[in-house]
């Protein structure tokens, strides 16, 4: 039985198991799209309280922070521990045509989501084309 060894997912395999136990902010995976008339930005954060779940805007700055706690067992010996705890932390620029005063977000069963409406003048409209009336000059000519 022949067995294919690819280089770049064993790669990948291994450079995640190394930034999983890295100091500093977890990394916290997203998914970010537009629905209509507003950018619906989710995160996964399992076992995250919600109580520490963070979502402020600074001007164009859109910042998300929460904290896992590692779990707390008294007298126990660890066999394995690949569960990450720590700040997770992800910032987003958010541009000019959103409408940041309107901003929510909620929280349930470990995903965030948050909507971001777009602001009134980013919304698509139509223009409306009119016409100049002729000229008894371009009137003489058309004939």
């Amino acid at each position: 039985m022949a067995m294919s060894f690819d280089p770049f997912s064993e790669l990948d395999r291994l450079t995640g198991d190394l930034l999983q136990f890295r100091p500093g902010p977890r990394f916290m995976p997203v998914d970010l799209y537009r629905d209509q008339d507003q950018y619906i930005l989710t995160a996964d954060l399992p076992g995250v309280d919600p109580g520490s779940v963070d979502v402020d805007v600074d001007g164009q700055l859109l910042t998300v922070r929460a904290n896992r706690t590692a779990a707390a067992h008294e007298n126990a010996k660890w066999l394995t521990q690949e569960r990450p705890h720590g700040t997770y932390l992800r910032q987003f620029s958010l541009g000019d045509g959103v409408d940041s005063s309107r901003i929510s977000a909620s929280y349930d069963n470990g995903v965030l989501s948050v909507h971001i409406p777009v602001s009134e003048k980013a919304k698509p409209r139509k223009i409306q084309v009119t016409s100049a009336p002729q000229s008894d000059e371009a009137k003489s000519i058309s004939v």
